[in-house]
């Protein structure tokens, strides 16, 4: 898949970025290559993945996925792109308080069956919360939630995976782990990745560094 984008400035930031950031500019991201966005807090990082994941229009510019022009794209063709070719863990994670966290991770995997039962509890083991599944996320603390907020990620089809500061809580042991799935889906997909932080690079192999 490729993005790219034409002279994207955030209307919130009026002017306010640096020389070497990418708004203003001309920049394709193609997969499947991995990204680091790496900045400080409110610099545009998690509103470049809005753009791309069609969440927020609030930018002068051009964004084009796949040649085509975002501003054009119908509700409809956001779902399809939402369910079979870009998935996003969000920074706030949008996971259903009240509801179990299988039940949080099914509601993804179940839209297009891609990954079997089986892989997602390998998933889950992996992760180390294979025993929280039965309990409402509410129940759960902030790295449990994020481990099951990136399973729920990973258990649908993508040639892009945009990751919002993803493992904020979640201890050096489980981020390796979380990073090897990371990877496995990604090769499984073909896809590209994304990721944005506030300073770590963790282990990931990226193959460029995206300025905001």
């Amino acid at each position: 898949m490729k993005i790219q984008l034409n002279q994207v400035i955030p209307a919130p930031l009026s002017g306010e970025y640096s020389e070497e950031s990418i708004w203003g500019k001309t920049t394709e991201l193609s997969g499947p290559s991995y990204y680091l966005v790496n900045a400080a807090s409110g610099k545009g990082k998690s509103t470049l993945l809005s753009y791309i994941y069609g969440l927020r229009n609030d930018f002068s510019g051009h964004i084009r996925i796949q040649d085509k022009d975002v501003s054009v794209m119908t509700l409809r063709e956001w779902s399809d792109l939402r369910k079979t070719r870009i998935a996003m863990m969000f920074q706030d994670l949008r996971l259903f308080d009240g509801l179990t966290a299988l039940e949080n991770i099914n509601m993804k995997r179940q839209q297009t069956n891609t990954v079997s039962v089986d892989d997602m509890m390998r998933m889950t083991e992996t992760m180390g919360v294979s025993g929280l599944l039965g309990k409402q996320v509410r129940f759960l603390s902030m790295g449990q939630q994020q481990r099951i907020a990136l399973i729920r990620t990973l258990v649908q089809p993508f040639e892009y995976l945009l990751l919002d500061e993803p493992f904020s809580h979640v201890d050096k042991e489980n981020i390796a782990r979380a990073e090897q799935l990371i990877e496995e889906a990604c090769k499984k997909n073909h896809a590209g990745l994304v990721v944005t932080t506030l300073g770590e690079k963790y282990g990931l192999n990226y193959h460029e560094s995206i300025f905001v």
